[in-house]
């Protein structure tokens, strides 16, 4: 598998990436450790994590779990220099730290317990999960206001958190730092306050990213490209939309819109199972079939094509899931197909 490197630090990594946040809840230790084999044998070498996970749903008794079943199998298998390990500390929210947001000084502890799961002595890419100052991911660019943020606050804010990862950088504890669900004037105030203080710069940006959900299409990756981060893209199947398992209304046993429902959540896949992405899904898998392609194969290869650095993260609940997913990597999207795409995303642009 082709490697790259993040944004203009020295990480280097697979060109897709193993998310992780089902392990430990819908995806057994077991099952867990089965993937990441899969994984590696296949080249894929980046695995994505944060001290949250598991999800779907979210609970105080699983916190870090994920990282835990992680640090077992580095121990177990003795890999840890074939595989490059990112994870993220959380955002405020209430099933962490009671809802406190992060400063300096909990970076430095989380950092220390993230180790400790993880059963390692480095963390390859450590990231924000959410800005403390609030976010528009998940379906919040719908009623988004950013009136009450204080900008001196936020600058204050950035220049303790990464006097704090520059600290553990230098004691070698991460060797590059990222953000997640940020905006781009957020990714551009963290550039600056890095450059004036000298400190670590931003590698990367984990934000949502699909043929469904464009977002970053715009400001955030004219930042990405002026600033030299790449974009680990989440979600690039819409939370499994794209696969076409939940058309015509279907509710597959063990799907993640099935356990979120069974949980006492929406079953909705977080607002993305709407009657505008159920269409947009179907328009994709029908393009995709029209082309002699799984779709599934089809969302991860544009991505790839995208004029922006782009590292996929792929998640799959079962080890046969993964395998379908692996089948299809390395395969050049056909420019007939790209342009279908972008057709289709005029068609039904932004349908959740």
């Amino acid at each position: 598998m082709k490697r790259v490197k993040l944004g203009g630090s020295e990480v280097e990594v697979s060109q897709i990436c193993l998310g992780t946040m089902t392990f430990g809840n819908q995806t057994d230790e077991a099952e867990a450790h089965a993937q990441m084999d899969a994984a590696l044998e296949a080249g894929m070498t980046f695995m994505d994590c944060a001290e949250m996970y598991p999800v779907n749903p979210v609970r105080r008794e699983t916190i870090g779990r994920s990282e835990e079943i992680i640090g077992r199998w580095l121990a177990q298998t003795g890999q840890r220099e074939r595989v490059e390990i990112a994870t993220k500390i959380t955002g405020p929210s209430q099933m962490v730290r009671d809802g406190a947001p992060f400063d300096g000084a909990t970076v430095r502890g989380c950092i220390d317990a993230s180790l400790r799961r993880l059963r390692t002595d480095r963390i390859d890419l450590y990231q924000l999960h959410w800005p403390v100052r609030g976010s528009y991911g998940f379906r919040q660019n719908w009623n988004y206001d950013p009136s009450d943020q204080d900008k001196a606050r936020t600058l204050a804010h950035m220049q303790d958190v990464l006097e704090a990862m520059a600290e553990a950088r230098r004691a070698g504890k991460i060797r590059a730092v990222g953000l997640s669900n940020e905006s781009a004037w957020g990714l551009a105030r963290w550039c600056d306050v890095a450059d004036r203080m000298d400190g670590p710069r931003m590698a990367a940006i984990q934000n949502e990213y699909s043929p469904l959900y464009r977002l970053f299409d715009t400001d955030l990756a004219e930042t990405a490209v002026n600033e030299d981060v790449t974009l680990l893209s989440y979600s690039p199947l819409a939370a499994g939309l794209l696969t076409g398992k939940y058309a015509g209304g279907a509710m597959p046993d063990g799907s993640r819109a099935a356990v979120d429902k069974a949980n006492g959540g929406q079953g909705n896949l977080g607002g993305r199972k709407t009657d505008r992405g159920l269409a947009a899904a179907d328009a994709y898998g029908a393009l995709a079939a029209a082309h002699g392609w799984d779709v599934i194969h089809m969302a991860i290869a544009w991505q790839l094509t995208r004029p922006f650095k782009v590292v996929p993260i792929i998640g799959a609940t079962t080890i046969d899931q993964l395998r379908h997913l692996i089948a299809g990597l390395g395969r050049d999207l056909p420019d007939e197909l790209r342009r279908g795409i972008e057709r289709l995303h005029r068609v039904h642009p932004l349908p959740y």
